[in-house]
């Protein structure tokens, strides 16, 4: 089959109908209404280090065949799979890192296709094109390299056959069993992690909260108000971290985003204590923001697993990702499990440097898990 391969300065300028076709049905973040709404509330493009580049491939009759949410990027910040040590190592030895090609949804460190393919397609007709894309980008821009983030296993087995560098990390996932509802989970872990996840909910049942589980059309503006207020909390409190969204992004786009979301948010009284934002599609919900104005003790817990996990029982959700780091929440029922990045570097001294430390730090991640695991 002939493809065209075009770069695009915005998602926006793609049909919606036509991106959406290539989503599968778990992943809310990367269609096209998400993507947009990114562009569209100012959180990336112009004065950011985000600037879309999406490539997408076109049959021989112009329909779309397959696409990458791809992005020069300025620096390596909201990525949440680091290479801070690559870039300052380039810089030293005299090779410009920046800018780069990222393929990823920005500040969402959730797995998830990063080469969007029609339906019955073949990805290994189609991934050459969408490289040719990128490998254009990274020239035209003069850039150090392209990465794509969070990629499916099979995508990053592809890549590594194809001359990119597949780097392992590790999240913390729950997975569904069957579970008939919470009771059934516990009784699934030992005694140990049982009493401290009652006790925990205890704590949360004797303060005088009310905590409301929103979800889609039952999301109100005032319960995207409470989040921007707990998002930009824990920025304040955390001044080296940069915020990437803004008020605009919650408030403004219920209609862009709300349908895909859920919100856990603890009121004492008429006051917005603290609360999650998650996402949820198909048979996996994903969790993403956290943040309080309140400290209460085990409310965490309860906004960002408990209720969720209640939520994917009654939902027969699959797995729930919880978001980057966080080993506590193998106390919790999640299970250490790898996640998968491809990285391919334009300088060859650079790209075998950097083998040498994914092969190191594939090892090391593998023991780690080895022991989560016991």
């Amino acid at each position: 089959m002939e493809y065209k391969v075009e770069i695009l300065p915005s998602i926006s300028g793609i049909n919606a109908s036509a991106w959406d076709a290539l989503v599968p049905s778990d992943q809310p973040f990367v269609e096209h209404s998400f993507l947009a709404w990114l562009e569209e509330s100012g959180c990336v493009g112009e004065g950011t280090a985000w600037w879309p580049r999406p490539v997408i491939v076109r049959g021989s009759s112009g329909e779309l065949v397959a696409a990458a949410p791809s992005y020069l990027k300025g620096d390596s910040q909201g990525e949440y799979i680091f290479d801070h040590a690559w870039a300052n190592g380039s810089m030293r030895a005299g090779i410009r890192y920046y800018p780069k090609v990222t393929v990823a949804v920005p500040f969402t460190p959730a797995t998830g296709p990063r080469v969007l393919l029609r339906p019955g397609s073949d990805l290994g007709q189609a991934l050459p094109a969408v490289l040719a894309g990128l490998r254009h980008l990274m020239e035209r821009a003069q850039g150090s390299g392209i990465h794509l983030l969070f990629c499916p296993e099979l995508q990053g087995r592809l890549l590594s056959d194809m001359g990119f560098l597949h780097r392992h990390s590790v999240q913390f996932h729950w997975m569904n069993e069957g579970y008939e509802d919470f009771e059934h989970f516990l009784a699934s872990l030992d005694r140990k992690r049982r009493k401290e996840i009652r006790r925990e909910r205890r704590k949360i049942q004797s303060e005088d909260l009310r905590i409301e589980l929103r979800q889609g059309s039952q999301i109100r503006t005032r319960d995207m108000d409470a989040m921007w207020s707990f998002y930009r909390a824990t920025h304040q409190e955390r001044p080296w971290q940069q915020r990437y969204l803004n008020r605009r992004w919650f408030v403004g786009g219920l209609d862009k985003i709300g349908q895909r979301a859920v919100t856990v948010i603890a009121w004492r009284g008429e006051r917005a204590v603290g609360g999650s934002l998650s996402f949820l599609r198909g048979t996996k919900l994903y969790g993403r923001y956290w943040g309080a104005v309140e400290a209460v003790d085990a409310l965490h817990f309860e906004c960002c697993y408990y209720r969720l996990i209640e939520l994917a029982i009654a939902e027969k959700v699959q797995v729930f990702e919880a978001g980057a780091q966080g080993a506590h929440k193998l106390r919790r029922g999640f299970e250490p499990v790898l996640t998968h990045s491809a990285h391919l570097l334009a300088h060859p001294g650079l790209h075998d440097a950097v083998a040498q430390f994914v092969v190191e730090e594939r090892d090391a991640i593998a023991r780690e898990l080895e022991g989560a695991r016991l």
